[in-house]
């Protein structure tokens, strides 16, 4: 084996250049692929962190101004939610819905105070079951529950963005802030894992309404289905636009009247864009190894020409055909091997510095995670490709072997 690996590094010294400009086109080929399947792995991480923070077959249903008349009644009416939608809801649907919520956002950002400390921040009303729809980290206390909305309690839930705003580093457990001058106890910080700079409070959706509004209507709301695929989940979204349609007399096609966000649908569109990315990925990145491929073959057909002589004094001492082939193939696959591993690590390495630097962006409170994030490539593909390498060095030096092993002995020692 040592022998083997002598004689195949001498051969390669004396074709220095040859070798290394080969294993160049290798070892890039497979840095490449590397590369571009962690870009792929970055920006797919990025799309699922826009969809962290919410229960992946919710629908979300808002209301606008109808844009076309239907039964007797004009065009640009504005349809408006209470809670006698949402009841149908549940009523309707009581087998397809796992979890509804009706929200309310106060517009304006009223005044948020506690001691000498204030700010403006998004405040809204929402119901216990908001939780398993949007989806958020509590990090202290509890969160909004059916007492709350019951006795139409001034509790408050705060974003951890909040708490440092306006209780440094004093827990805020309990304590009361002031919202548009009204008194709220504290109950609970959170974070939301989809954009953790939010600068939001939730308030029993009864409470604000009461408070600040004084009536029953909802801005819009939000469900949670139990349906497996994107096909139930749009058959309960048209039958919700359907009943809501019916109850508003809405044009059953006016979608700027009832507006519904189907997040499974829409989830999936993006992992099918990504597959295909992937595809196109492994495609380019195979062809560029395949180039490199080309390469070592070029290569090894020269180098048997160059050894002619060389081969048919091997032949004429007793040199198998085999023993011949196998020379041959282990200097292709050596220079597969060794490229195609330096152009492994050094893409691995490249993902993992580029991946380190963007966590320390995110915890600097930088967007950058909803849009390229930890960019990596499984090592088990890695490893794979680097298999398939290996092979292909194979393939690409069996070519030149057989011609080497099909020279004869007499006219080897006759070439110029």
């Amino acid at each position: 084996m040592i022998d083997y690996l002598q004689e195949i590094l001498t051969t390669l010294q004396k074709n220095r250049l040859r070798a290394i400009m080969t294993g160049f086109s290798v070892a890039w080929g497979i840095f490449m692929l590397i590369l571009l399947l962690g870009s792929g792995s970055g920006l797919q991480n990025g799309m699922e962190n826009n969809f962290k923070g919410t229960s992946k077959n919710a629908l979300w249903i808002w209301s606008g101004n109808t844009q076309v008349a239907h039964g007797g009644l004009k065009a640009g009416r504005r349809i408006q939610f209470t809670d006698a939608d949402m009841k149908a809801l549940e009523k309707t649907f009581a087998d397809d819905i796992d979890h509804v919520s009706g929200r309310f956002h106060l517009w304006g950002n009223a005044a948020v105070t506690y001691q000498k400390e204030y700010g403006n921040f998004s405040l809204e009303g929402v119901m216990p079951d908001f939780k398993h729809i949007q989806t958020v980290e509590m990090k202290e206390g509890r969160y909004i529950n059916e007492p709350d909305i019951r006795d139409f309690r001034k509790v408050a839930l705060m974003s951890v963005a909040v708490q440092k705003a306006l209780f440094k580093e004093e827990t805020p457990l309990g304590k009361y802030i002031r919202v548009g001058g009204v008194p709220f106890m504290v109950v609970g910080t959170f974070e939301n894992p989809s954009n953790k700079d939010e600068k939001q409070l939730y308030l029993p959706l009864s409470t604000i309404r009461k408070v600040f509004n004084g009536s029953n209507k909802l801005g819009e709301m939000a469900v949670s289905t139990n349906a497996l695929t994107v096909a139930e989940n749009k058959r309960i979204e048209e039958g919700i636009r359907s009943t809501l349609a019916q109850r508003h007399h809405v044009a059953p096609d006016d979608k700027q009247a009832l507006g519904i966000w189907n997040t499974l649908e829409h989830f999936k569109q993006a992992q099918g864009i990504f597959a295909g990315i992937r595809l196109f990925v492994w495609v380019i990145g195979i062809m560029t190894i395949l180039a490199g491929i080309v390469g070592v073959s070029n290569i090894m057909i020269i180098l048997v020409k160059e050894r002619t002589k060389e081969i048919g004094i091997r032949k004429a001492i007793g040199a198998t055909p085999w023993s011949v082939i196998r020379l041959v193939l282990s200097e292709s696959v050596f220079i597969t091997t060794i490229a195609g591993f330096i152009g492994l690590v050094a893409g691995m390495g490249l993902l993992a510095i580029v991946s380190n630097v963007l966590k320390g962006m995110a915890a600097q409170g930088n967007d950058i995670e909803r849009q390229f994030f930890n960019p990596s490539a499984d090592w088990g593909v890695a490893i794979s490709a680097l298999v398939i390498l290996v092979l292909a060095g194979l393939i690409a030096g069996y070519i030149p072997a057989r011609r080497a092993a099909a020279i004869k002995p007499i006219e080897a020692l006759h070439d110029e």
